[in-house]
């Protein structure tokens, strides 16, 4: 009987101590589970990293951490000169790929570059120039591998068009000149000089969609420009809208075209575009579609010559200047009004080289696994401009076409680049004067092939799959080019790109999460609908930072949701709300404005009688939840690094179920 008493003792002190490490568990477990608040940083140190994440996010100065003044030197010199580094190893097998690529690309811009300077409304040696100091600049200062510098047909009509809004080239071709080449100073200054200073992310704030609808904007506009001497119609509209386009061309039906020109440039176009059919057809045959324009200029011109079609109203290009890039250091404008049209003309052009080259760069650089610095790219590619302004050239930036071309035939290095310099060098100095009967038709036609892979019709088909917002963006940048102009078009891109950004910072999106049965997981009830709501509980999720932008509709629309909740609750006689639990782990940040407003959302609750509960802040937010005594108000208590933490707090009975 006492073994018995005894026993029954062992068994309620077994059973207190079992109480008192569960309450004991439970309660460290509890201290274990609370936000960690980090410790406070100098404010020093705070802006130092916050300038380094920003601006160095890559580190660039990591190689010259513990070396000698003398190898920082060096170092730095590579840095600026990437030849340096890549030509050490360059032997006889890279230079052999570097050589059919350099010979196959300047078997195709040679016949471009003429036809692009006629875009810009600049004589066509001026094209030509663009190819010849501009990428021996760029194999020098370039990483990229890759890619192919020149003149482009979405940059040449750009320039053309703001160009000529300020100065007409016919009436005053000097003047339109010296525009032009103060343009491109500029151009390659505003580069430079977002390179420098690394601020390469701000060409990122154009849309991929925006662009993918400006460039097809942009073809279509380039292509109908080329109806002039495509049908050989003299007079023609100065205006680039689709409208004016056609009404000139069909205008002048019946008087103003020229049959032998349309037979030419009927003929050779098919004659490009079956051969660009073969080159995609085998990729083999990668060089047909490359010396297609050469084969085509070299036919046209002696087909005009031996029959003379010039006299039969078939229009030529007559005059290449012959010799290499004059100076043009005194051309460019310093002074005087032209000065700021020039500077603003330039920053515009500038950017749009910029944002095709980096484009162009990265895409080759990810197929062969390099990594390419964006603002070297921008130094190299501003430093080209500046240079190719004083020495005759036009905005310059990387092909597309050519690029591709340079990568399928092979090439290892920007050896590639000099070696069609070269080329273009041995043409301005021997070939020009055999130019002179190459008729205006095949320049045209040209230009046609060369910009019709610009309409990417599937990239817009894949976008309106993905985001009808930057299908907007993509249709309106598109449609604003070919119904009105160029520039209108880019400020619609910018300004479409601008809005989405705008709408998603002051907009952000917001969520109700459920608790997916059998486990302690809480998500999205549109995403997940067997996610169930907790009874007397509301949790919502903001994936967003909350700044003075946002704050605000954060707020109400918090607020709209435990409206709907509450009315939701009411109608079918469930268990009234009682918590609010935010979930905060998407808020990246806060500022004094996000601050304010939860205090107003507390008061607000408070008259409802409903507690506010926070879950996992993060550790910039939770520090300025401190700094700022909200933490305080609230309570510390209800602030959790889970939302199965603060929904055990807040419902103790469904944390109970299994």
């Amino acid at each position: 009987m006492s073994s018995m008493g005894h026993s029954a003792d062992e068994d309620l002190e077994t059973k207190e101590m079992d109480a008192k490490s569960l309450s004991s568990s439970q309660s460290q477990s509890r201290y274990v589970h609370k936000v960690g608040i980090p410790p406070r940083q100098n404010l020093f140190k705070e802006f130092k990293s916050t300038v380094k994440e920003t601006f160095f996010a890559d580190d660039p100065l990591r190689s010259f951490k513990d070396q000698t003044k003398s190898r920082k030197f060096i170092l730095g010199i590579r840095a600026i000169f990437p030849v340096l580094d890549w030509a050490r190893d360059y032997n006889l097998t890279k230079f052999r790929g570097d050589l059919i690529a350099g010979l196959t690309i300047a078997s195709l811009c040679i016949p471009q570059d003429i036809g692009y300077s006629k875009l810009a409304n600049l004589a066509p040696q001026y094209g030509l120039y663009s190819s010849f100091v501009p990428p021996l600049i760029y194999a020098a200062m370039g990483s990229s591998r890759d890619i192919a510098i020149g003149p482009v047909a979405v940059v040449s009509l750009l320039l053309g068009t703001l160009l000529k809004n300020e100065i007409d080239p016919n009436e005053h071709p000097t003047e339109y000149r010296r525009l032009a080449f103060t343009a491109t100073f500029f151009a390659g200054i505003a580069q430079a000089t977002l390179g420098i200073f690394r601020l390469g992310f701000l060409i990122d704030f154009l849309s991929h969609a925006a662009i993918v609808g400006f460039m097809g904007g942009a073809a279509i506009t380039i292509a109908l420009q080329q109806l002039k001497g495509f049908l050989g119609i003299k007079k023609f509209t100065k205006k680039t809208d689709i409208v004016s386009v056609m009404r000139s061309v069909f205008l002048s039906a019946h008087h103003g075209w020229n049959w032998q020109t349309i037979v030419i440039g009927a003929s050779f176009l098919g004659f490009l575009l079956f051969a660009k059919f073969i080159g995609k057809k085998n990729r083999k045959f990668f060089w047909v579609p490359a010396v297609a324009p050469l084969i085509s200029v070299v036919l046209s011109t002696f087909f005009v010559y031996i029959t003379r079609a010039d006299k039969h109203g078939v229009e030529i290009v007559r005059h290449i200047e012959k010799g290499i890039n004059p100076s043009s250091v005194k051309e460019i404008y310093f002074t005087g009004d032209l000065l700021g049209k020039g500077f603003r003309i330039g920053i515009v052009a500038g950017m749009i080289a910029l944002t095709e080259a980096i484009a162009i760069g990265r895409t080759f650089a990810s197929m062969k696994d390099y990594q390419l610095d964006g603002n070297k790219e921008m130094v190299a590619l501003g430093a080209m401009n500046v240079v190719g302004s004083m020495t005759s050239c036009y905005v310059a930036t990387g092909s597309f076409s050519r690029s591709a071309v340079n990568f399928m035939a092979g090439c290892q290095t920007a050896v590639s680049n000099v070696v069609m310099s070269g080329v273009v060098f041995l043409t301005l100095e021997f070939i020009t004067p055999l130019f002179k009967y190459t008729p205006n038709a095949i320049l045209a036609a040209i230009i046609i092939s060369a910009v019709i892979n610009l309409v990417d019709y599937q990239a817009a088909i894949l976008i309106w799959k993905i985001d009808k917002f930057d299908f907007v963006a993509c249709m309106g940048a598109f449609l604003g080019v070919v119904f009105s102009s160029v520039e209108i078009g880019l400020l619609i891109a910018v300004s479409i790109s601008f809005a989405k950004i705008l709408l998603q910072v002051t907009r952000p999106r917001t969520a109700i999460l459920g608790n997916i049965p059998n486990s302690t997981v809480y998500r999205n009830i549109q995403q997940y609908p067997e996610a169930k709501k907790v009874p007397g509980v509301l949790i919502v999720r903001v994936d967003s930072a909350i700044y003075f932008s946002n704050s605000n509709y954060v707020k109400e629309r918090i607020l709209r949701w435990l409206m709907d909740e509450e009315e939701h609750v009411k109608g079918n006689y469930q268990t009234k709300v009682q918590f609010l639990i935010v979930e905060m782990s998407p808020v990246t940040d806060i500022d004094t404005s996000g601050i304010h407003a939860f205090e107003e959302l507390y008061r607000s609750l408070q008259k409802r009688e409903i507690q506010l509960v926070l879950a996992n802040p993060g550790p910039i937010v939770i520090e300025k939840l401190h700094t700022s005594n909200f933490a305080t108000l609230i309570g510390e208590d209800n602030i959790f690094l889970t939302v199965a933490d603060a929904v055990a707090y807040c419902s103790p009975k469904l944390a109970a179920e299994p």
